[in-house]
């Protein structure tokens, strides 16, 4: 008896852990135990789990958020620890109680696990137990509860039969009409959701009427849900059907006084014009598209401009040259020269793209005026979005005509007068390296990046000095080699000292992208050669330049070229120049030192 006793003990004993846990004052201990709850209910079996521990969850469900946001996320996954789906109904009692607390979160949680576990149950399980505890949530005393509700319509719905289903379109249509916008803007941002699994009569004579009074709702926060729930109830309907029950309400909300609302259908548009089709393109969103890239508003305008490639990518191909030169080209000129640099910024990051829709012709007369126009952008934004995409240019009209109207621009901000545009296109430029190949940029720009490297401005030097690492990680070492260390050294001798610093500055950088061979055969030379230099600077970064380059040297060299000139300088006559060779000095030797100490031992 007392071992019988014992076992009933033990077998109760993982629920008491959790009671004792689930009442700690610790947060953090109630927490784990919520996160534990699979394991525990394993040890039960789902019998126990069923009728203990379900019943015992639902009557503590006041707790911290982040308490209950884990209950939530846990039962979702429970079904197998009930039994199965014929016993899936067990979850809804914590569940539904989880759908109604105030923070939104923990909501949101319970509903996606609600609907996961409406998948579980049978139909005869949805109606006897799911859709009473969707019609108890959505006609709740709170407003928590039923936005609860709005989003657990469309998945029981296609499973119930049709008298329920009536009763749920009725109760939804109750949603829609809430006197709380809360409600009213859940009910929106479903109603695309349900439109997917309605019976197409039901969808024009019940789900459009809502639709309809959504998109007239006084809160604009309300409105703009709609809108989303227009491209669904599109692409559900036949064509003549769109014109008659969409159509009026699109062009309300294209027009909307709220520019929150005219945003969202900007923002919506390719989907709205796929939906819509093309011959209701035509006729009504091509105005509308007009519109919204002339709103007063910056933000409806930059999101409309940012839909300009694929909303001319998607024109029905027979009128497509037709209507971007007619009805859209007038009007992304305007936004070339928009007083919102967001707006010309969007603009930019798409406006390439209309040159293979166009042709050659038409880019040569049409765009490349606009392109020149954004590259002399005062926004570096614009200026970047520009460069970044003038490989699709290229493709249309080729690297000659290239070259003859968007280079010339290029050079111009190389030379401006404000060292801050200069440094820009710095920046620029290994990108423009890579989209134009190895041959026309040598021909074209690397004497423009050579000259960079003697400004007068130290920061234009620096940005210059980065530009050749890049350069050479993208054309290689042997590039570099032919093409841009021949110059770089000749610095070396230039009679201005701050040019033979830049010189330094760039073997820096250059011997770790051109590997051992280049730094010693052809840049440690030069170094070693400005260790006699009458400037006193020049022969400080002397001592640094070697320390830098030495893991890129050959250790060969070291010990009879490196080590003497670092001893000359080490007595050098200036306390500068003596502190950075002494620095060198150590800094090469506990490298040299480290070297060894992770060398391969040979057996």
């Amino acid at each position: 008896m007392a071992a019988s006793d014992s076992a009933g003990d033990d077998s109760l004993y993982p629920i008491a852990v959790l009671i004792d846990e689930l009442k700690n004052e610790d947060v953090q201990l109630r927490l784990n135990s919520i996160k534990k709850l699979s394991t525990i209910a394993l040890a039960l079996g789902v019998e126990r789990t069923r009728s203990e521990l379900i019943p015992f969850l639902t009557e503590t469900i006041y707790d911290e958020d982040e308490v209950l946001l884990a209950l939530a996320e846990q039962l979702g996954n429970f079904t197998t620890l009930v039994g199965g789906p014929e016993h899936a109904y067990c979850l809804l009692p914590p569940l539904e109680s989880l759908a109604t607390v105030e923070e939104t979160v923990v909501r949101d949680k319970a509903v996606e696990s609600l609907r996961a576990v409406a998948q579980q149950h049978s139909p005869a399980d949805l109606e006897q137990h799911f859709v009473p505890l969707v019609l108890r949530l959505s006609a709740g005393d709170w407003f928590t509860s039923r936005t609860s509700a709005c989003g657990l319509f469309a998945v029981c719905y296609p499973r119930v039969s049709p008298a329920i289903k009536a009763d749920l379109r009725n109760h939804f249509r109750g949603l829609c009409q809430d006197d709380t916008p809360m409600v009213r803007r859940a009910a929106a941002s479903k109603l695309g959701e349900l439109a997917q699994v309605v019976e197409l009569e039901y969808l024009k004579s019940d789900l459009i009427p809502m639709f309809v009074n959504l998109a007239q709702d006084e809160q604009d926060s309300v409105r703009l849900l709609a809108v989303e729930a227009c491209v669904n109830i599109a692409t559900l309907l036949p064509q003549e059907d769109v014109e008659q029950l969409v159509m009026p309400t699109l062009r309300q909300c294209a027009g909307d006084t709220s520019w929150r609302v005219r945003y969202m259908v900007a923002d919506k548009f390719t989907e709205l014009q796929k939906a819509v089709g093309p011959e209701i393109t035509r006729t009504d969103l091509v105005p509308a598209f007009q519109s919204l890239l002339k709103d007063t508003e910056a933000e409806v305008r930059a999101a409309a401009a940012n839909k300009v490639k694929d909303f001319c990518q998607n024109l029905d191909k027979p009128h497509q040259e037709n209507i971007i030169m007619n009805n859209i080209l007038p009007c992304v000129k305007e936004l070339v020269s928009d007083p919102n640099q967001h707006v010309k910024s969007a603009l930019a990051s798409v406006i390439m793209g209309l040159s293979p829709i166009l042709g050659r012709h038409n880019t040569i007369e049409h765009l490349l005026p606009l392109f020149l126009s954004q590259l002399k952008d005062e926004c570096p934004e614009v200026r970047l979005n520009i460069i970044s995409n003038l490989d699709c240019v290229n493709e249309v009209i080729g690297i000659q005509q290239l070259s003859q109207s968007l280079l010339p621009a290029i050079v111009e901000l190389a030379e401006d007068s404000k060292w801050r545009v200069r440094s820009a296109i710095i920046e620029y430029m290994p990108l423009l390296a890579g989209q134009l190949g190895q041959e026309f940029f040598d021909e074209k720009l690397n004497a423009l990046c050579m000259t960079w490297l003697m400004d007068h401005v130290f920061a234009i030097r620096e940005a210059a000095t980065l530009n050749l690492k890049k350069l050479v990680d993208q054309f290689g070492a042997e590039w570099a080699e032919n093409t841009i260390i021949p110059k770089v050294l000749a610095m070396s001798r230039d009679q201005n000292y701050l040019y033979r610093m830049t010189c330094l500055f760039c073997i820096n950088v250059l011997a770790e992208a051109c590997g051992s061979d280049i730094t010693t055969r052809l840049l440690l030379p030069t170094v070693l050669s400005m260790a006699n230099d009458k400037v006193a600077n020049v022969r400080f970064n002397v001592a640094k330049t070697l320390q830098k380059i030495a893991p890129q040297l050959d250790q060969a060299v070291i010990q009879p070229q490196v080590k003497p000139v670092l001893d000359k300088l080490n007595v050098d006559g200036d306390v500068d120049v003596k502190y950075s060779a002494s620095e060198a000095i150590a800094g090469i030797a506990d490298w040299i030192s480290h070297h060894i100490r992770n060398m391969p031992v040979v057996s």
